[in-house]
């Protein structure tokens, strides 16, 4: 009886430590990054809404705008279920083992804002495509060697992968 009572213990002692964590730093840190960086691509979507261009940026503007919020939702809902804040260290250090931020520059957007409407296409094409190509180098340390184990920031980092890629192929498409 006794082997048995060890046995069971050692049984439920081993899987309360073999458990897979949920998830990891690296998890948290992509979200981290991810927040902003989705935060200041719908910035630079709005600006299509009152400018001229051609109908087809502006859908794919809008279903940007679409995108991106309902995945910032999302990962602050994460963050929050893993008691673990949507801000990150604003520290630039801690954010190279993710490549470190890839945030468009401020200047550009602002440079994009005063745009007069003659060069806006042109300047909004090149600005949100590389804010687009940004976040799939973001998302490629999610699933990178010493990424992340959270099922659900794995799939929202290939998503991102493939959406942002086939975005970035479609602003490199247009007509100007």
């Amino acid at each position: 009886m006794r082997l048995v009572l060890a046995v069971v213990a050692l049984l439920l002692t081993g899987c309360a430590t073999t458990a897979a964590p949920s998830y990891n730093a690296a998890d948290v840190m992509f979200l981290q990054m991810l927040i902003p960086q989705n935060e200041q691509g719908v910035e630079i979507v709005r600006l299509a809404a009152a400018r001229p261009l051609p109908a087809s940026v502006k859908e794919l503007a809008a279903a940007i705008e679409v995108t991106q919020q309902t995945e910032v939702t999302d990962m602050r809902r994460w963050l929050r279920e893993w008691d673990q804040p949507a801000a990150m260290d604003t520290n630039p250090q801690a954010h190279a083992g993710h490549g470190g931020m890839k945030m468009t520059s401020p200047d550009l957007v602002g440079a994009l804002q005063s745009a007069p409407d003659s060069e806006f296409t042109r300047r909004f094409l090149d600005v949100l495509t590389g804010q687009q190509q940004g976040a799939v180098e973001l998302a490629q340390t999610e699933n990178g060697p010493g990424g992340g184990v959270n099922a659900q920031a794995r799939d929202l980092a290939r998503r991102v992968i493939e959406s942002r890629t086939a975005e970035v192929k479609q602003l490199l498409n247009v007509k100007t």
